[in-house]
């Protein structure tokens, strides 16, 4: 059996006194759709962010556990905090555009990180939009801006800014929860073809979207009002799960 391209140990994540996540085991294979699943406010965004170590940037919240990356821990005084991120990318709720143009959003990573030469970007940009599936739609208007794009189409930016460092894991944070149905589609569709070159960990409220792109999935419910992974296996096995009561109650409301 291959091993874990990650893994979480007693992954606990606290606000000052509060624990928002208590102790998460879980085991996210390589090259698979892993989606979490749950009522709002049961932390799968934060433990979403935990992966990466982006939880980090939120003043007060303090993680403990270990999250391991190819075996290895990613919490640390050895492991780069931007390097960590670019192999394990984040896409969020709301498209995040900035006021620049269509090529310049793409690249605003790999720019960052500085690991590809200049010559070299239009080649990055270009790849990370096909993989997007977003090159069609705007290679003859690059240097036009960001914004004017819909917010489908944002989404796909966002995901190509993200897929233009080459990561191997992609988090997505309900990543088509503010688009339209055939927008929504898209993402689907590419989330599908994706999992071909990269390992996908996505929050997700659809129980729809669930059953089509995840592999596997893990239901993070409140249990003695602290957020808790109470139950993980494969899609099909988890969604017909009845015997936790929390996850019963989720999804006859769902």
């Amino acid at each position: 059996m291959a091993e874990p391209i990650l893994q979480t140990q007693k992954l606990t994540v606290t606000a000052g006194t509060r624990t928002l996540v208590r102790e998460a085991n879980l085991s996210i294979p390589e090259k698979k759709v892993f989606g979490f699943i749950g009522p709002s406010g049961a932390g799968k965004s934060t433990l979403l962010k935990s992966i990466n170590r982006l939880v980090e940037l939120t003043p007060n919240l303090r993680v403990t556990g270990q999250v391991l990356f190819h075996g290895k821990p990613v919490y640390g005084s050895g492991t780069d905090p931007d390097a960590l991120r670019a192999r394990i990318g984040i896409l969020f709720q709301q498209p995040v555009v900035f006021p620049k143009s269509i090529y310049q959003n793409v690249i605003f990573g790999v720019k960052h990180l500085g690991e590809i030469p200049r010559r070299e970007w239009p080649e990055a940009a270009e790849r990370a939009l096909r993989e997007a599936a977003l090159w069609n739609e705007v290679k003859d208007r690059l240097k036009q801006p960001a914004l004017r794009l819909s917010v489908g189409q944002q989404q796909r930016l966002c995901l190509a800014r993200t897929l233009a460092s080459k990561p191997e894991v992609v988090l997505m944070d309900e990543p088509t929860s503010a688009l339209d149905p055939k927008s929504t589609e898209a993402i689907e569709e590419l989330m599908l073809r994706l999992k071909e070159h990269h390992t996908l960990v996505v929050v997700t409220h659809n129980l729809r979207q669930a059953r089509k792109v995840a592999d596997e999935l893990a239901f993070v419910g409140v249990r003695d009002g602290v957020g808790q992974v109470l139950c993980t296996g494969t899609a099909e096995n988890v969604l017909g799960n009845t015997s936790v009561s929390e996850l019963e109650d989720f999804l006859c409301c769902q």
